[in-house]
């Protein structure tokens, strides 16, 4: 099992930032890509930004040149770095961990909400 605890979410004015955190514990050397998805009101959960362990990245068309995820390994633990954020990055955003060869992603934190003002 791999437990994710994701901090760092609140309120903010847009065009200001924010640093999301999910702290993975548990089985982590099983964990091969990390993601982090977001919730708006009314709408489904879509996926922002994902890592894979090689080291490939995708982003969401909406968040490329703001949003950026990383890993410290060290500290098994994922950010994602928001900057420049608009009212549309209003959501829940939510961590989870896919381990190798899965179609889905496994693992799911608690959720952390972000919310952008005008």
């Amino acid at each position: 099992q791999v437990q994710l605890v994701e901090s760092g979410g609140g309120l903010v004015q847009a065009g200001g930032s924010l640093r999301l955190s999910c702290a993975a514990s548990g089985r982590t050397f099983s964990v091969s890509t990390m993601g982090w998805f977001r919730q708006a009101p009314g709408k489904e959960r879509i996926a922002v930004a994902e890592l894979w362990t090689s080291g490939n990245t995708y982003y969401l068309a909406a968040v490329k040149g703001r949003f950026t995820i990383s890993r410290d390994a060290a500290k098994n633990t994922v950010y994602l770095q928001m900057n420049n954020l608009k009212p549309d990055d209003t959501g829940v955003y939510y961590c989870a961990a896919k381990i190798p060869g899965a179609t889905k992603y496994d693992y799911w934190g608690q959720g952390t909400q972000v919310t952008v003002s005008s």
